[in-house]
């Protein structure tokens, strides 16, 4: 077919993403079909349209998806190659698993970064340097200024840095590697399953970096901790009724 989208399924009937969305998780789960590991060629783009009953051009942008993401590398003159494998805690095993519009591995996911970063925000308020915390302020002032101005990028990039920097302020390098390894899955979900949109949880998110804030600046183990569980209960919350609310209007 020639469409930028697909038919959908019985479950998928009245679906709101788009072609090269399904198309992108179908080849996911065809690496994770045929074992390839980092470094593996893929089919080519022929082969993978003829494979998924779908044209070219919608597995060009499925690519292109997956390419961003870092699960794909197009090189060009020799085909598709399966990423490699560069996080620290992302070993080959976990890319042919993590599927980004799989809930129950969202859930997994979350479950996840509710264990590390409340780890992570504990020994912050216990040990984060002024300097340190001065990052981290800054951080949550980059994610509410760009929620201000609906600039998704960079209330992503504020984001990022306001979680690492409580990693980083944890002084272990285990929950630095593991909290980057998380986010960066969870940037795989919102890429394909969100498109990158900010979300309708932007507002109480920046409440409540403020609140984790406060909490590590006041050297507050407990409170910096369940402040941290409150916010990624609310994430995965967000992330859900958006799920939601694409799928099924």
């Amino acid at each position: 077919m020639d469409s930028t989208s697909l038919p959908a399924g019985p479950e998928e009937r009245g679906a709101y993403r788009p072609g090269y969305e399904l198309v992108a998780e179908q080849i996911l789960q065809l690496i994770a079909e045929l074992t390839l590991q980092p470094g593996d060629r893929m089919p080519t783009e022929n082969e993978l349209a003829a494979r998924l009953g779908c044209s070219r051009t919608v597995v060009r942008e499925a690519i292109k998806i997956l390419s961003a993401i870092g699960r794909v590398r197009a090189q060009k003159g020799r085909g598709l190659y399966v990423a490699d494998d560069d996080g620290m805690l992302g070993p080959a095993r976990w890319r042919g698993f993590f599927l980004p519009t799989n809930l129950d591995h969202v859930y997994m996911l979350f479950e996840f970064r509710r264990v590390q970063e409340t780890a992570a925000s504990r020994l912050a308020a216990t040990r984060a340097t002024p300097a340190e915390l001065r990052a981290i302020e800054a951080a949550a002032e980059t994610c509410r200024q760009g929620q201000l101005a609906g600039q998704a990028d960079a209330f992503a990039r504020g984001d990022d840095d306001f979680h690492l920097g409580i990693a980083t302020a944890s002084h272990n390098e285990f929950l630095v590697a593991s909290v980057r390894e998380a986010r960066r899955l969870q940037y795989q979900s919102t890429t394909i399953g969100l498109q990158g949109t900010i979300g309708g949880h932007a507002d109480g998110a920046i409440q409540e970096h403020a609140a984790i804030l406060e909490a590590i600046r006041a050297g507050d183990p407990e409170a910096a901790a369940q402040a941290t569980a409150l916010h990624v209960d609310n994430t995965l919350e967000d992330y859900r009724q958006e799920i939601q609310r694409r799928l099924f209007g």
